[in-house]
């Protein structure tokens, strides 16, 4: 079987992809706990998960979104962040950090099954340590497009950046 030059284009696009995420993937189990908390946060509010991703947020920001997100709902909140022709998210990545006294700013790279291909969107959180070794999101701006002019953590850690929370 013979594959015309824009199916290798597709092909080695998938691959190229395929292996970002997995060195992605290792590289973020390595590395601080603030970082995996935030990736989990993201994957688990963009899958519906809302025990997971509740329980991940910090005392300020659960009441946060028990008072205004949808049906106290972070999973909600998230969702409408997009616009529904991206599709849901698939996954976010460790992307990037700047720590911030004792806690991390975390920028996510996330893709979407439409619309947004990976690392399209950028999302950022702020993670504190509340006791030790225990890592809460306590701020969260972004599910913006990558493309955006303040969509890097620079734009996305301003107190008016966008969707952010509280």
């Amino acid at each position: 079987m013979k594959l015309t030059p824009l199916a290798w284009v597709v092909l080695t696009t998938v691959l190229v992809i395929a292996a970002i995420i997995m060195v992605s993937l290792v590289i973020t189990e390595n590395l601080h706990p603030a970082y995996e908390t935030a990736v989990e946060f993201v994957n688990a509010a963009g899958r519906g998960d809302d025990a997971t991703a509740f329980a991940l947020l910090s005392s300020a920001m659960q009441n946060y979104v028990t008072e205004h997100c949808p049906d106290g709902s972070v999973s909600a909140c998230v969702a409408g962040y997009t616009p529904e022709d991206w599709g849901n998210l698939t996954t976010a990545v460790y992307r990037r950090s700047i720590s911030d006294g004792p806690a991390w700013d975390v920028l996510l790279l996330a893709g979407y099954e439409e619309g947004e291909g990976f690392a399209g969107v950028c999302i950022y959180n702020r993670v504190e340590e509340v006791l030790p070794d225990v890592w809460r999101v306590s701020a969260w701006s972004g599910f913006v497009s990558c493309a955006g002019s303040n969509a890097g953590l620079s734009g996305l850690r301003r107190d008016d950046a966008p969707n952010r929370a509280p």
